[in-house]
């Protein structure tokens, strides 16, 4: 086989664990369901002094706002967020009025609006990766299933196998880690993304922001046990399938 073709067939391997990781985190962020289970288990309502409607309102308008069409390009988003240009377009700027003891509330500051802007950037990052995984092995598997007709099958499910195993690998790492230092990993994981990646310290916030009173700690690990347990279950089922089809084929040849 050439280098070429290891390099399509590795990849392919790759593309698994992109596309389970940012399938689940993209169910995460469009599930309303998982906001309003958050906010009533960490109790929300009592720490923002907000009604549970309320609540519902800001998470639907954060859902509507991290899929806003953009008509400029993800590079650009990232660029104007550094500082590095000025932003041609204000639709990274996010807006929530909520109603608090019977007034108008404008509910974010303006350093939340910023770190906001940053946080739907890499939200479409994920959207983007989610879509260029899919596509590839979409064409990856027709290409081999159309041009190499002779144990594309078997090629197939080894891959998908081996890309279900090196997802089981990496997410049971994750969950270790967020088992024993989820805080830690929380903090370290913001520094290079976000003070790095983004240049600035907008992730830096107190209890007096209501992001940190609407999505407190306990809030990020439940999503990172939901999102993890949803990425095993379909990198199981994938790779149970793969490795029944694989043998299947082989007891018939």
């Amino acid at each position: 086989m050439s280098i070429l073709g290891i390099a399509a067939r590795w990849l392919f391997v790759l593309c698994i664990p992109v596309l389970l990781v940012t399938a689940s985190q993209s169910w995460l962020v469009n599930s309303l369901w998982f906001y309003e289970r958050g906010f009533r288990i960490h109790d929300a309502s009592q720490a923002t002094g907000l009604a549970e409607e309320e609540l519902v309102r800001a998470a639907r308008g954060l859902i509507d706002y991290f899929n806003s069409p953009s008509h400029i390009s993800l590079l650009h988003d990232f660029l104007a967020a550094r500082g590095l240009i000025e932003p041609i377009y204000g639709g990274e700027r996010i807006s929530l009025t909520v109603i608090k003891d019977g007034q108008p509330f404008g509910l974010f500051t303006e350093i939340e609006i910023l770190h906001l802007r940053d946080v739907r950037i890499l939200f479409r990052l994920g959207y983007y990766l989610l879509g260029g995984a899919l596509a590839y092995i979409v064409i990856y598997s027709l290409v081999m299933l159309l041009w190499r007709r002779g144990g594309s099958w078997q090629i197939l499910a080894s891959g998908v196998f081996r890309g279900s195993l090196l997802t089981l690998g990496l997410v049971g790492a994750l969950a270790i880690g967020a088992v024993f230092a989820f805080d830690q990993l929380f903090w370290l994981w913001h520094v290079p993304v976000f003070r790095w990646g983004f240049g600035n310290d907008y992730w830096i916030l107190g209890w007096q922001h209501y992001l940190i009173k609407m999505f407190p700690g306990g809030f990020w690990l439940d999503g990172v046990i939901l999102g993890t347990l949803a990425v095993v279950v379909a990198a199981v089922v994938l790779g149970g399938g793969a490795a029944y089809l694989n043998r299947r084929r082989r007891s018939k040849a």
